[in-house]
């Protein structure tokens, strides 16, 4: 969709934006995982936003969603850091895999995605959480951590976002490109 004008392509940022944000505050824990991780659903917009304005597009729905959570909550300034990072990786992944079938795409995304927030929240995320938050405790659990929860967490997420994606892309995407033509 490389013909919308400027205006509208800012518009369609925005809009998406917004959206994302507002899905970040719907979110519920999964029992069986730490409390502090929770599952929401604001990576769809900057999906639709992957199809319809590309993959530049799609991290600047990314960017604006986790700087406005930031400016909403500055008190967590790793939360919003840890959502940029899984949603891009997810989204350019779809990007750079989505040839003929969408599904290998989402479910490459949701691996890489789980690979990227495994090895940042090992070396970088978590240790930083435990440096600002004072609990030494993070760093001595990290391989504990990791495995029984970011990594279950992040194919969980992965998995819910790729499903609710595809019930929605395909009815959704003849009104955008109708919209936005």
């Amino acid at each position: 969709m490389s013909s919308i004008n400027r205006t509208k392509r800012l518009i369609l940022i925005s809009m998406l934006s917004a959206i994302s944000f507002i899905l970040m505050f719907l979110k519920f824990p999964l029992p069986f995982l730490p409390p502090y991780l929770t599952i929401d659903f604001s990576d769809l917009p900057a999906l639709i936003g992957l199809f319809t304005l590309g993959p530049v597009g799609a991290v600047i729905i990314e960017l604006i969603k986790n700087l406005l959570n930031f400016a909403f909550n500055p008190a967590d300034p790793i939360g919003p850091i840890a959502n940029f990072m899984a949603g891009a990786s997810f989204v350019l992944t779809v990007y750079l895999l989505k040839a003929r079938n969408l599904w290998p795409a989402l479910i490459t995304a949701t691996l890489v995605m789980t690979l990227v927030m495994s090895i940042m929240n090992y070396f970088v995320l978590l240790p930083m959480y435990g440096m600002i938050m004072n609990l030494g405790q993070i760093t001595e659990n990290l391989k504990v951590i990791v495995t029984a929860g970011i990594i279950p967490f992040n194919i969980i997420k992965g998995l819910f976002v790729s499903l609710l994606f595809m019930l929605i892309f395909r009815p959704l995407l003849p009104v955008i490109e109708k919209r936005f033509r």
